[in-house]
């Protein structure tokens, strides 16, 4: 497959996606990613972390709101934490 320099693979609970270079990804844009019918009102949340980041952050959890700056081969991890 080819791979538009313009943009880095992602990968979200081991699904590739592309995603525009030096770019932040939301909390709420790689939950999308994985459940395309999220809404931040559904009263479902979801815990985030990810790996193989950027710099000084490699590693961490997005909460609602925050967002982080994608890098080539970034995993993220999205699972249903039941609580509202």
């Amino acid at each position: 497959m080819a791979h538009d320099p313009k943009t880095v693979a992602i990968i979200v609970e081991g699904a590739p996606h592309e995603w525009p270079k030096n770019e932040q990804i939301s909390y709420a844009q790689v939950v999308t990613l994985e459940v395309p019918n999220y809404s931040p009102n559904s009263g479902i949340s979801y815990a985030v972390k990810y790996t193989r980041g950027d710099g000084n952050k490699p590693e961490g959890i997005l909460t609602p709101g925050d967002s982080v700056k994608v890098k080539e081969g970034m995993v993220f991890s999205v699972s249903e934490t039941g609580q509202s």
